[in-house]
Formats: structure tokens, C-alpha cells, sequence
């Protein structure tokens, strides 16, 4: 009889004392999963392994190939060189038998002169011939100090700078290259042309070699010696080319025909010489666009005074202490602050500080505390002003000008006359 057919009797509930009497479920395909499921595992942790193995030894053997690297330096120069060059590799001879590589420096070819143009002087024969006759300037005034080069003129103490160097100043010292230091005088100062002339007790200078600026080309090579921002790095070596002949500059309302390059020149380099690949100076320097027209600090635009201008102007200085020709109106004064102007209820304008006796202003009653208001149509409130508006007039020319005095102000017609300063 089939047991699945089997009827059970109500009170037979099937169960022994010691569990069901129903026969076991068969789980065999279960097992035999499992167990595929195991074999597939093991056979991939397997080759895992292989392949860590195979990348470990990969591995070792590039580092022992990098630690057979190594860098070299020929000692000797070949005549068929015409440039260094480093291996990448070293000979295979070397393999393994250094495993801490070191660099070695060995004995290197030395530089050879670099001579800008064909019969010129080599850059370092120019510094070498230049550097005795350059100097270091320091200036002291009530308010501040500065600093500035210079160049020999003469072996008995001449020497030429720029004049917005050693304006206003009360004492000015001057430093060789062998490290003397002298006091120096003021011979002459001339604002048009941006020259002045100091002298020094001393009779042993190195006189530079001046050369004539009106050869000079576009292109032509030139270097630059001086004390860009100061002393601490006096007879700093700059080089560059000619980057324009009789370029107009406006400097401080005046039009200065200039030399310029691209020579680096910074604040301090102000005096110092401008050299051909001859080893001559033909120029001084004197600004570089963004010192005074453009804040933003433009590189490569540095301009010097031509070594023709130059002497002109120097020998006049040397030999009577002023330029002739340079119209003046006779007085001298100072920017008045917003809070005098206030205080003491005048307009703005130049406070006048200085009236020469001999000038047509002192004939015609202004004396100093007065205010100049105006020159002809320009407004004048400092001496910058008054130096641009007299630029373009001459020696003689009558000229009207407004001036604040006692609590009035007076129309005048002045006669401009020679500026003959006198320096002590």
C-alpha cells in the first residue's frame, strides 16, 4: 500500500518521542553548489596570487635597473664640442655595483668671453675697464635720504650725476669701488637737463672714457653699471641693446631728447654710465618709464642723457657753475598744505620762501609769505610748476603773473632773467 495514500488516525499526530516520523527532504543539489561555488573561489584567489607574484618581481627588477642610473661631467672640452651635454645612462659596467648612486661633479669647462659685436670689447673686459670710474652717492636731506651713481670725470674729483639725485639735499657723500668714502660740494646743478656736478677731495680717480653719442645705431649694444635700489647693490651689471635715438620724454613737464634701451635700470641706477661695446660711455642714465610716467612700472624702458648733451652742459657747470641761458623768475617757495591754507585763510598757490635781490620779482615789491597764484594761464602750486612754466620761455621775455599779498591779490608784469645760481 502507497504510503502517500496512508490515512493516519486522528490521535496519531505523526511524532515519535524523539521527533517527526516523516522521512528526511533530500538537499543534495544544494551541497553540490556549494561546493562549485568553493572550486570557483579557490581557482580565483589562485590567480590573484600568480599575478601579485609576476607584478612583485616586475617591480624589483625596475629599481635595479634605476639604481644602475647616473649623471656625469666630461673633465676635458673636445675641439668637436660645441655645447654641454649629459649622458642619461651610465655604461652598463657600472650596473649593480653602486646600489646609493651619487652625483659626481667634476671639473667644468670655463665660460668663454662674450663679445657683443665684431672688434668690440668682451663684456667682462668692459665692466673690468668701467667699474673704478663709478660711484656710489648718498644724500642726505632735512625730510629723508637717497641714493644714486655717479661717473668720473676727472682724476682731481669731478663727478657727473643726475640732478634729481642730489636736489634738496644738505649733504651728499660719495663711495669709490675700493670702499673711500669723501663728502662731496655741489660745483652746479642744471633741473633742465637732469645734470649736476659734485667735486671730491681727492686727486687719484679713475677718469671714465667718454664716447660720442651721435654714432650710436638701433640695435648697437650697450650695458648699464650703477646702485639699483641703493648701496647694497652697488655696481650691479645690466646689459641690452639700443631701443631708440632722440626719443622726446616728458620728464616733470619738460621734453628731454633721450637714448633709449632695454638695458635694466632701476631706482638707484639714476647718474650711473650707459656703455658701448667699445667700453666709452655715451650716455648717463636718468629714468625708466614707470619711475616718473607710469606707475604700473613698465621693464625694458630705460632712457639715459646722450654723452653729447652731456658734455655740453657739464662743461659749462665746470667752468662757471650754472648753464647759461636758463630763464628764471627770481623766487623760490614750497607747496602750502590744505590745513595753513585754512588756517591762515590764503589761496593755494606757492608760498614763496626766497626772493633774489636782483630779480625783477624784489623791484616789484614781492616779498617772501606772499603767494604766486598764476604764470600766464598756468596755476601754479609748487615749483614744479613755475620750473615747467618758465621752460619754454626766454631770457628777457616779460611775462604776467598773479600774486597773493597781504590779504590781496595783484596782477604783475615780470622780466625774466638768468638763472646764476650760487652754491656753497
Amino acid at each position: 500500500m502507497n504510503d502517500r495514500n496512508h490515512s493516519y488516525p486522528d490521535w496519531d499526530d505523526s511524532v515519535y518521542g524523539t521527533g517527526p516520523t516523516d522521512p528526511p527532504k533530500n538537499r543534495g543539489a544544494l551541497v553540490a553548489l556549494m561546493l562549485i561555488l568553493i572550486i570557483f573561489l579557490c581557482g580565483i584567489v589562485t590567480m590573484l596570487s600568480l599575478m601579485n607574484i609576476r607584478l612583485f618581481q616586475e617591480l624589483k627588477t625596475d629599481k635595479q635597473e634605476h639604481q644602475e642610473l647616473a649623471i656625469s661631467f666630461t673633465t676635458e672640452p673636445t675641439e668637436e664640442m660645441t655645447e654641454q651635454t649629459v649622458p642619461t645612462q651610465a655604461p652598463s659596467s657600472m650596473a649593480a655595483s653602486a646600489p646609493n648612486a651619487t652625483m659626481d661633479l667634476q671639473a667644468a669647462p670655463k665660460g668663454i668671453d662674450n663679445i657683443p659685436q665684431g672688434g668690440g670689447m668682451s663684456l667682462q673686459d668692459i665692466y673690468t675697464r668701467n667699474i673704478p670710474s663709478v660711484v656710489s652717492i648718498t644724500c642726505q636731506s632735512s625730510r629723508s635720504s637717497s641714493s644714486g651713481t655717479g661717473v668720473v670725470l676727472s682724476a682731481d674729483g669731478y663727478i657727473v650725476t643726475n640732478a634729481h639725485v642730489v636736489e634738496n639735499s644738505s649733504a651728499v657723500t660719495v663711495q669709490l669701488t675700493d670702499d673711500r668714502t669723501f663728502s662731496a660740494r655741489l660745483v652746479g646743478c642744471d633741473d633742465i637737463s637732469d645734470l649736476a656736478v659734485l667735486r671730491i677731495d681727492c686727486t687719484d680717480l679713475t677718469p671714465a672714457q667718454f664716447g660720442d653719442s651721435s654714432t650710436l645705431r638701433v640695435g648697437d649694444t650697450v650695458v648699464a653699471i650703477g646702485d639699483p635700489l641703493g648701496a647694497a647693490f652697488r655696481g650691479t651689471y645690466t646689459n641690452g641693446i639700443v631701443s631708440a635715438i632722440n626719443r622726446d620724454v616728458d620728464m616733470n613737464g619738460r621734453t628731454m631728447t633721450l637714448i633709449q634701451t632695454n638695458a635694466a635700470l632701476n631706482s638707484g641706477n639714476s647718474g650711473g654710465p650707459l656703455i658701448n661695446c667699445y667700453g666709452q660711455v655715451i650716455g648717463i642714465n636718468t629714468m625708466k618709464i614707470g619711475t616718473f610716467t607710469d606707475t604700473a612700472g613698465v621693464e625694458g624702458l630705460g632712457f639715459a642723457i646722450p654723452s653729447t648733451q652731456v658734455k655740453e652742459i657739464v662743461d659749462q657747470i665746470i667752468s662757471q657753475g650754472y648753464v647759461s641761458g636758463r630763464p628764471t623768475l627770481g623766487i623760490s617757495g614750497e607747496t602750502l598744505s590744505t590745513f595753513y591754507q585754512h588756517y591762515y585763510r590764503m589761496p593755494a598757490g606757492l608760498y614763496i620762501t626766497e626772493v633774489d635781490p636782483g630779480s625783477d620779482a624784489a623791484r616789484k615789491g614781492i616779498q617772501e609769505g606772499d603767494m604766486l597764484l598764476y604764470l600766464g594761464d598756468t596755476r601754479i602750486t609748487g615749483m614744479e610748476d613755475l620750473k615747467t612754466a618758465v621752460y619754454d620761455c626766454q631770457v628777457g621775455e616779460v611775462v604776467e603773473v598773479i600774486v597773493y599779498h597781504k590779504g590781496q591779490q595783484y596782477r604783475l608784469e615780470l622780466t625774466l632773467s638768468e638763472d646764476v645760481p650760487s652754491y656753497g
